[in-house]
């Protein structure tokens, strides 16, 4: 018997800190943002404007181990590029998102 392939298992908890591209991008009005985070630890997760100006936080807590997502409505926005960041205990991960109208 020859092995050629190792199939990822479902389910459990995630082993590193990752920050997912939102879906779907571009987007009108709302998005979804998933992460995913190894242990108990306080996330944020904040959306910015082109020039570095915090427009929403879309999480602020204490969350336990595993996979999460957040919606984003940006109906109060305006069109154009945005950046979403991600820290918790020491990652930070950032990516882009384009509003379109």
């Amino acid at each position: 018997m020859v092995i050629t392939g190792v199939a990822a298992a479902t389910g459990g908890f995630p082993g590193t800190f990752r920050l997912e591209q939102n879906y779907p991008n571009p987007f009108n009005p709302s998005t979804t943002i998933r992460y995913s985070i190894p242990r108990r630890s306080h996330v944020t997760l904040s959306v910015f404007d082109i020039l570095g100006r915090q427009v929403a936080t879309l999480v602020s807590a204490q969350q336990e181990s595993g996979y999460h997502e957040a919606r984003f409505d940006a109906s109060g926005l305006a069109s154009g590029v945005y950046f979403y960041r991600l820290t918790a205990e020491g990652y930070t991960g950032t990516r882009k998102l384009l509003v379109l109208r």
